[in-house]
């Protein structure tokens, strides 16, 4: 009796080890699944991209596009991150802009040309007109769209002036507005268009705020701004963004200035205001960050405006004073690129080298 005992004790034993390693194996089965999906998340939605985000955009499809500097765009859809180059028809890899228009194509305003997606298919777009450079008609769904170089005008372009995009065709449009020579780019579109309340249509151009409303030009230079010029005060514009009041916002790069940009300028609709100089925070005032290298400028829910730099992190304007963020506060590099507002009210600052980051109350954390 006591052999058939330890005989039932061992093969109970040796049923409560299997059961014990069955288990634990299952268990690291499921450990390492549940790893891989957890890392799988954070792949698909963490861009790749290591010289910058410049430009994103929520269609109407759900998809969000993020152009970079210089290698491609890509579309997160359905949580998965979908990339495309010139080798998936874009005409550049750098991605400048990003539009939707009334009928539901993105379209990508690269470093030299266009390229749109249909839903299924990347594809250079063409297709130029050029019979009507002063035939300026506005619509409240235009697109609009710099010079097919990413310098200076082509033989056809002939000088200063915008692809207006009318759900149709693509019309070079002229400014009123005649290069020096050894200043061909003095004039190109160097920011996405603003379309304001009023609707007057802003471009941003390297020397000159250029606005249309449909009947005529405001076009304002260094010298009805009443600056200096190079190398000490010249516009140098990188960004214009329109705010909930109706100021327009202008921010400026420092234009090859040795002692920095002239930074931000706001405009009422009356008249300008020199705003890094009013708060004292040009390079030669504050001897450390500053806000006179602009190339973002965005809103938020609350009213407060918000600057991307380049070496001096992000600003907030409360209405009232200045609160500077660094690396210190979670951002990543020290050039914020784009600065877009979501559907959902959230600001997100794309810039260098990677990623794109929201504002969370107290500090910035990695959104994409």
């Amino acid at each position: 009796m006591k052999v058939k005992s330890d005989r039932q004790n061992l093969f109970g034993l040796g049923w409560t080890v299997l059961i014990i390693v069955i288990n634990s194996c299952n268990s690291q089965s499921q450990s390492t699944k549940e790893n891989q999906i957890v890392h799988s998340q954070i792949d698909t939605t963490r861009l790749k991209y290591t010289k910058g985000v410049r430009s994103i955009l929520e269609d109407s499809k759900g998809n969000t596009w993020f152009g970079s500097h210089n290698e491609g765009v890509c579309m997160l859809q359905n949580g998965r991150l979908h990339y495309f180059t010139t080798q998936n028809g874009l005409s550049d890899n750098q991605v400048r802009s990003i539009y939707e228009d009334k009928n539901g194509i993105i379209w990508f305003e690269c470093g030299i040309g266009l390229s749109r997606y249909d839903g299924e298919k990347m594809t250079v777009y063409n297709e130029r007109k050029y019979d009507s450079k002063n035939g300026w008609k506005l619509t409240e769904s235009d697109l609009w769209f710099k010079g097919d170089e990413t310098a200076g005008y082509k033989k056809l372009e002939g000088g200063p002036g915008v692809y207006q995009y009318d759900g149709k065709n693509l019309y070079y449009r002229t400014f009123p507005i005649k290069s020096k020579l050894g200043e061909e780019n003095a004039y190109s579109i160097s920011t996405p268009f603003v379309r304001s309340k009023n609707g007057t249509v802003w471009f941003g151009t390297y020397n000159a705020l250029v606005g249309h409303d449909g009947k005529q030009f405001k076009i304002y230079t260094d010298d009805s701004l009443g600056l200096n010029g190079p190398p000490t005060e010249s516009l140098h514009i990188r960004c214009i963004m329109e705010d909930s009041k109706g100021n327009l916002w202008i921010g400026n790069n420092s234009g090859g200035s040795p002692i920095g940009g002239i930074g931000v300028l706001k405009y009422d609709g009356k008249k300008f205001i020199h705003f890094t100089k009013q708060h004292q925070l040009r390079k030669e005032d504050t001897k450390g960050n500053s806000l006179d290298r602009v190339f973002s400028i965005g809103e938020d829910s609350l009213g407060n405006i918000w600057f991307g730099t380049v070496a001096s992190g992000v600003w907030r304007y409360d209405g009232h004073t200045m609160k500077n963020f660094t690396q210190k506060d979670g951002l990543d590099g020290d050039f914020t690129w784009v600065i877009y507002k979501s559907k959902a009210g959230e600001l997100w600052f794309g810039g260098g080298p990677n990623g794109v980051y929201r504002f969370n109350g107290k500090s910035f954390e990695r959104r994409y």
